[in-house]
């Protein structure tokens, strides 16, 4: 019994060292424009069951990416001095176990897809296969960025699927929004980076364009998000809400920039993570409130 017990504890503390190590808190950057898309998509609220495996899918699958990114640039990692106390470079995961981990989450990718629709689960191989690409993007393409935000892209269009059961204007605009979006954080968040990928002979937009260009970059990405959101709020002929939403998305955005403006990346952890966050949850909070109040006003 003891020795059971013992067992337990250490898989415990492996699924919460997984964990943490694929940042699963930051779940919340795509999560609430998954949600966003199944609102839209029903006009008002999804079922319960509808909801719940959306939630599933989506856990599913950014836990298999962000494994996956873990155990394929586990070398990359450990000769990164920023990176290099993540949990299989400092040991305290296996690559097995990790495996094991990503397998689990895949599998609950492709069945909560399945409990959607067929056509969710039809495309589900596709979603995962972008998810290996964009950890090798590095080794060849500065356009890993836009890969990434493909990946996350693909959140809202998921969702929406998962509700009508075909893919329609309004959400691939949605999902472009959200994936020039990502694409210009994570531009941010490579800076980092920029003089270790130099070194590596690794891609990247900060490698190509340096820090002045990545961040005019990042503000042109960020700007084309906000057109995109323009052309869903003009296309599903949206009302007062989403329109707010988007007036305060615009302020989060351009206080995001300004926070690293000249280039100081000493606020890079408030413009990343802080704001971004901010930015998803306000404009699913602004669409569950056009659904609900905004069409029965």
């Amino acid at each position: 019994m003891q020795a059971e017990s013992a067992m337990k504890v250490a898989w415990l503390e492996k699924l919460r060292v997984f964990l943490e190590m694929i940042k699963f808190s930051h779940t919340v950057f795509a999560l609430p424009f998954a949600f966003t898309g199944a609102l839209l998509a029903k006009g008002g609220l999804p079922s319960g069951e509808q909801a719940f495996w959306i939630l599933m899918a989506m856990v599913g699958g950014r836990t298999t990416a962000m494994g996956l990114n873990r155990l394929i640039d586990a070398e990359i990692d450990a000769a990164n001095p920023r990176t290099s106390s993540r949990a299989i470079p400092a040991g305290l995961l296996g690559k097995g176990t990790v495996f094991v981990y990503v397998l689990l989450a895949s599998l609950l990718l492709f069945f909560a897809a399945a409990q959607l629709n067929r056509l969710c689960l039809y495309l589900s191989p596709v979603a995962l296969a972008f998810l290996v690409l964009y950890s090798y993007c590095k080794r060849f393409t500065s356009l890993a960025h836009l890969v990434l935000g493909l990946c996350l892209g693909a959140a809202p269009v998921g969702a929406w699927i998962a509700i009508r059961g075909t893919v329609d204007l309004p959400v691939v605009l949605l999902g472009l929004a959200v994936l020039f979006w990502v694409a210009g954080f994570d531009i941010l968040y490579a800076l980092q980076d920029l003089e270790f990928d130099r070194q590596r002979g690794l891609h990247s937009i900060p490698v190509r364009l340096g820090v002045t260009g990545s961040l005019w970059t990042a503000r042109l990405f960020s700007l084309v998000m906000l057109v995109l959101l323009v052309g869903l709020y003009m296309t599903m002929h949206l009302g007062s809400w989403f329109l707010a939403g988007l007036v305060v998305v615009a302020l989060m955005l351009g206080y995001e920039h300004w926070l690293l403006r000249g280039g100081d990346l000493s606020r890079l952890d408030a413009a990343f993570f802080t704001m971004n966050g901010y930015i998803s949850v306000a404009i699913f909070l602004f669409t569950l409130a056009e659904v609900l109040l905004g069409r029965s006003a």
